[in-house]
C-alpha cells in the first residue's frame, strides 16, 4: 500500500472536540504540527460534540490545556485558534451531519479548484464508533478528494466485538482509509526500535532464545482513576494498556526482519510473531486492585464514587506471554501494568543469559534497558572491575540517556507524530485488522474468564512496586535481581 500525500485543501473534523481526548491530546498535536509548519496549507480544523458551546467557549477549553511557555507561542496559538471552529450536535441524526456537512463546504468553497481532502478524527467513546462511522459516510464523504477516518483504542471489548465493529466499519471504509491509532506506536522509544534491532549489527546476534533469558515490559501509573473509574471499570487495566500498548510492543521487540520498511511489511511481520503467541492461562497471570495508601492519604479504587460497589476490576495486571517459534521458544515475555504504583514509567528490559562457565562467580546478568517514558534511554548494564588493588566486580552501564546526547533537540509528542502520519497516509505505526485480531485471540479467553467467574483481584496499596507476590511471579519465570544493590550515578 503506496503512501498518498494529501494535496489541495485539507480539513480536519474532530468528533467528540468537547472530551478530554481531545481538549488534553488532540488539540495540542494539532497545534503543534501547526507552530512548526506540518499542516497542509490552508488546513481548517472543525470540532464538532454534543456539548452546546458557543466558539469563544470552545476555545477557552482549548486554551485551558495549551501548554504556552513564551509569548510567542502564545501569540502562535491565538493564529491556529482562528483555524479552529466548532458545530454543536448529535452523533445518530442525519440533520446533524448535514448542518455540519454544510460548515465544512463553506471552508472548501474558499479553495476553487483542487482536491477537497477530509480526514475524521473519532476521540469518541467505543459505544458510538459504529453510529458515527455510518454518519460520516452518509452525510460528509468528500467525493472530491482523499478520505481518512482514525480511529481511537479501545478497538471492542474481546475478540467477538472487535470483529463486529470490523465487519461494521469495513463496508464504509476501506483498510487504506482507516488508521486505528495506538498512541504508544507514535512514541519516540518504540519507534526507535526498529533501528535498535535491525541497524546493529550486534544486537542481531544476540536476540534469541540461546541470548536472552526473559523479556519485560511495563508500564506504571503513580495516579489512580481519580473520579474516572466509572470509565475504567468498564474495561480494566488488560483491555485499557496491556491488549495494546505493551502487546505492540512486544511485537516489535521480538518480530523477525521485514523485507524492508514500506507499511504493509513492516506490519505483517508484526502479525506473524502474534500468531505464534497462545492464549494467556491463568497460571500464567496475577490481578490486582490498589486500596488506600498506607498513611491514608490516597483513597482505594473502590473509595472512587464512580466505581460500582463491590467491582472486581484489576487495576494492576502482570502476564507472561511466550511465543512458540524458533527464535524464542521457551522465553518468558512479562508483561507488567497498572495504576496507583510508586513512580511513572514505562521500559523495556531484556535480560540475557548467564555467562556459560562464568570465572566470576556473582557477576549478575546482564541487562539492555530501554526507557520509553520518562527520560528517554537505552542502557546496557554490564559488569566492570571495581578500581583498586581487588578483582571485585560492580555493576555499571552503558549509558544513552536522550537528555545528555540530544539535548538540543526536541522529542516529538506521540499524536503530533501519528497525526502526521495520516496526512502523509503512512499506515506502518497504525494497527492493521488482521494484527487487532491476532492480538485479541491471545487475551479474549483470560478476560472471559476473569469476568465471567469475577475473579478477585489482590489488594496493594496506593503508591506501592503492585501486589505482594509481584516479585515471587517474575522470579518463578527466570528473572534473576543482582545480588548487590544497583548504584547510577546521576540518575534519579
Amino acid at each position: 500500500m503506496a503512501n498518498v500525500q494529501l494535496t489541495g485543501l485539507t480539513t480536519i473534523i474532530v468528533l467528540g472536540a468537547s472530551g478530554d481526548l481531545a481538549k488534553k491530546k488532540t488539540y495540542p498535536a494539532l497545534f503543534g504540527l501547526y507552530r512548526n509548519g506540518f499542516l497542509p496549507e490552508g488546513t481548517r480544523i472543525i470540532g464538532y460534540a454534543r456539548s452546546n458551546l458557543s466558539l469563544k467557549e470552545f476555545h477557552n477549553r482549548l486554551l485551558e490545556y495549551a501548554k504556552l511557555p513564551t509569548d510567542p507561542i502564545k501569540e502562535q496559538f491565538t493564529e491556529f485558534l482562528k483555524i479552529c471552529t466548532y458545530i454543536s450536535g448529535q452523533y445518530d441524526k442525519d440533520e446533524d451531519y448535514k448542518r455540519l456537512n454544510k460548515a465544512i463546504e463553506e471552508v472548501e468553497s474558499a479553495v476553487n479548484s483542487g482536491n477537497k481532502n477530509r480526514v475524521f478524527y473519532m476521540a469518541l467513546p467505543p459505544s458510538v464508533f459504529i453510529p458515527v462511522g455510518h454518519g460520516i459516510k452518509k452525510n460528509l464523504y468528500s467525493n472530491k478528494g482523499v478520505n481518512r477516518l482514525i480511529v481511537e483504542k479501545p478497538f471492542g471489548m474481546d475478540l467477538e466485538s472487535s470483529r463486529e465493529l470490523g465487519k461494521a466499519l469495513a463496508p464504509l471504509w476501506r483498510e487504506d482509509e482507516t488508521y486505528r491509532i495506538d498512541h504508544y506506536l507514535g512514541k519516540e522509544m518504540v519507534k526507535n526500535l526498529l533501528i535498535i534491532r535491525f541497524a546493529n549489527v550486534f544486537f542481531g546476534a544476540i536476540w534469541n532464545r540461546q541470548s536472552i533469558a526473559n523479556v519485560q515490559i511495563t508500564f506504571k501509573e503513580k495516579i489512580g482513576t481519580e473520579g474516572r473509574g466509572g470509565y475504567f471499570d468498564e474495561f480494566g487495566i488488560i483491555r485499557d494498556v496491556m491488549q495494546n500498548h505493551l502487546l505492540q510492543i512486544l511485537s516489535i521487540v521480538a518480530m523477525e526482519r521485514p523485507i524492508s520498511l514500506k507499511a504493509e511489511d513492516v506490519r505483517d511481520e508484526k502479525v506473524r510473531v502474534l500468531r505464534c503467541i497462545p492464549p494467556v492461562e491463568q497460571k500464567d497471570i496475577i490481578l490486582g486492585q490498589y486500596i488506600k495508601s498506607e498513611d491514608d492519604t490516597k483513597p482505594g479504587y473502590l473509595d472512587d464514587k464512580t466505581v460500582p460497589p463491590g467491582s472486581n476490576c484489576p487495576t494492576y495486571a502482570a502476564a507472561t506471554l511466550w511465543i512458540n517459534n524458533e527464535r524464542w521458544e521457551g522465553v518468558p515475555f512479562i508483561l507488567k501494568c497498572g495504576k496507583a504504583l510508586n513512580e511513572q514509567k514505562t521500559e523495556i528490559r531484556v535480560q540475557f543469559q548467564h555467562v556459560p562457565g562464568n570465572v566470576f562467580k556473582n557477576a549478575p546478568r546482564n541487562e539492555l534497558v530501554i526507557r520509553v517514558q520518562p527520560n528517554e534511554a537505552v542502557y546496557m548494564k554490564m559488569t566492570n572491575k571495581l578500581p583498586g588493588l581487588s578483582m571485585d566486580t560492580v555493576i555499571s552501564e552503558l549509558d544513552l540517556t536522550y537528555q545528555r546526547r540530544f539535548s538540543d533537540l526536541k522529542i516529538p509528542d506521540a499524536y503530533e507524530a501519528l497525526i502526521l502520519d495520516v496526512l502523509k497516509g503512512d499506515h506502518s505505526n497504525f494497527v492493521r485488522d488482521d494484527e487487532l485480531d491476532a492480538a485479541w485471540k491471545i487475551f479474549t479467553p483470560i478476560l472471559h474468564k476473569i469476568d465471567n467467574e469475577k475473579i478477585k483481584p489482590d489488594p496493594y496499596a496506593y503508591g506501592s512496586r503492585g501486589p505482594a507476590k509481584i516479585d515471587e511471579f517474575v522470579a518463578s519465570y527466570g528473572f534473576k535481581r543482582p545480588s548487590e544493590t544497583y548504584n547510577w550515578p546521576g540518575r534519579q
